[in-house]
Order: structure tokens, then sequence, then C-alpha cells
């Protein structure tokens, strides 16, 4: 990728991890943080890495003892074509930023880790033997070349590209609450973790958090072009890419139906769905708003 794509990359990556948190940031804008709300560590053990809590921290009336953290862990970069991009979000303090909203939103009864790396494949994923989220550079190359096939621009699919990896990421924050929290998902996680991105976005991020829906759902359609499901994808508990196209459409018409009445009107989402999203939208909120309200802080 050229230098111009990773700094376009390196801004987008300052936004989404900004604003990546489960409650209204205008909520602590007059907050001061503590000096241990966030930490970063460079490639120690959890042990060394983990910050200790005062008393005071960990008591918050009327709900879980705070006990951990979002820390950053800094990976050393393995791939030279993105070592640039690496330093510019080090320097940046990209994922140190992210962890002080992530702290003053949320009460954890263990740390979870924060990591941006290259990981030799497309991916973006939470890891339960250690409590990571962790993003790869390659999902972020490869979400741009996904809207440069659709015939987009370089500057719009830079812009679409950050929009679809936000949802992406929150997406992997849901696994994360939901192993933290052991949460009751009834249902296929995966699909409960874009619902709770898409409730975290929609709900909570504004106009930015509609267009990494928005854009989560193209980049989803797009991906889904002539591929005909085999029996492996059939059989994985990740939902059809066609499937989360529509999922997302249902979660954005069901959000507002004045407002995203060309979802509808122009044949993107089925009106046998469509009629029924208000109803599966409502749930969704519902539902992860009494999942997550004994772990918000006040």
């Amino acid at each position: 990728m050229s230098r111009n794509l990773f700094n376009v990359l390196a801004v987008f990556l300052i936004l989404i991890f900004i604003t990546a948190c489960v409650c209204n940031s205008d909520r602590f804008a007059n907050q001061t943080v503590p000096a241990n709300d966030s930490k970063t560590v460079e490639n120690k053990s959890n042990d060394e890495a983990k910050p200790k809590k005062t008393e005071e921290q960990e008591e918050v009336k009327g709900k879980e003892k705070d006990r951990g953290d979002f820390i950053v862990e800094h990976i050393d970069v393995k791939n030279p074509r993105y070592e640039d991009l690496d330093v510019q979000i080090t320097e940046a303090k990209t994922l140190e930023k992210a962890a002080v909203k992530l702290n003053n939103a949320l009460i954890l009864p263990n740390d979870i880790y924060l990591r941006t790396k290259d990981c030799g494949e497309i991916n973006a994923f939470y890891d339960p033997s250690d409590s990571s989220v962790t993003v790869c550079y390659e999902l972020m190359e490869h979400f741009f070349k996904v809207f440069k096939s659709n015939g987009e621009s370089d500057k719009l699919a830079s812009q679409k590209m950050s929009e679809a990896v936000q949802f992406v990421f929150l997406h992997e924050i849901g696994h994360a609450l939901i192993d933290t929290y052991k949460l009751p998902i009834t249902a296929n996680e995966e699909d409960a973790a874009d619902r709770c991105s898409s409730y975290i976005n929609l709900e909570e991020l504004g106009e930015d958090g509609v267009n990494a829906v928005f854009s989560a759902a193209e980049a989803f359609r797009i991906e889904s072009k002539g591929k005909v499901p085999d029996k492996a994808n059939l059989a994985d508990e990740h939902l059809l890419q066609e499937q989360r196209f529509y999922n997302a459409l249902c979660m954005l018409y069901g959000s507002n139906m004045q407002k995203y009445a060309d979802i509808v009107d122009k044949g993107f989402l089925p009106e046998a769905r469509a009629v029924r999203c208000p109803g599966e939208y409502e749930r969704t909120v519902e539902s992860w708003k009494t999942l997550l309200d004994p772990w918000r802080k006040k």
C-alpha cells in the first residue's frame, strides 16, 4: 500500500478506537481520568502487566466489582509492509485512548488486552485464552481492496474501509463482553456479536455508527458476489455474508423506519423481513441494555 493509504489507516484507527465505547462519550467529557485508567505493556506476561485496583476502584455502588482494565499491548511487527503503520499507531497512542474510554465506560472482572498487529491472515478476533481483542492490519487492507473492487475511488474506499472495520472491531468487543461477563447468549454467538456491534453503533455513536453499519453491510454484499456456499461455509459458526448483509440492513431499518425507508422502497430488504425489523431491533436494544447494565459505570 502507498504511504498515503497508511496515513488514512492511521487516522481511521484513531477515530474508531476513541469512539468505540458502550456509552455516550459526552457523559465523560468533563471527567478527570485517573492515571491508571489506561495501561500500556510491551510483550509482558499478564501478571506483570495487570494494573492494581484500589478498594475504591473495585467498589461501584449497586454494581459489580471493578477488578480489571482494558490494557494496550504492543506486539512487534513481523512484516515490514506494516512497519510504518504500526509506528504511527503507537506514536499516536491510538489504543491507549481507546482503553481510557472503555475503562471509563465499563466495569471489568478481569483485564482485556487490545492489540493491532500483522497476523499473517485477514482477520480480527477475540482470544479467550488471554482475554484479548486483536485487529489485524491485513483486515484493513482487505476491506480497502473489497471497496476498490466495487469501483470506489481511493478516498471513498478508504472511508468505507474504516467504517467497516469499526463494525468488526465492535463485533469482537461483543465477543469479549460475552465471555468476560458470562452473558447468557441463547442463540448463535456470532450473530449476537454482530447485533452487539449494531446496537453500539446505532444507539451510541450517532451518524458515524450508522455509516459503520451501512459500510459493513456493503462489504458483506460485495464479498458474497459470485460465491456459492460449500459444506464448510454452511457448517461454520459464522453466518453467511449474505445473511450478515440482510441482518445489518434489518437493524438499520428497524432503528428508524422513516429515515431508512429507501432500504425497503428500493428493494434492498424484502418487505416480508422488513415488517419484523422494528421488533427485532427493539429486542436487540433492550437485551443488550439489560445484559450490560450491571457492568456500566454511572
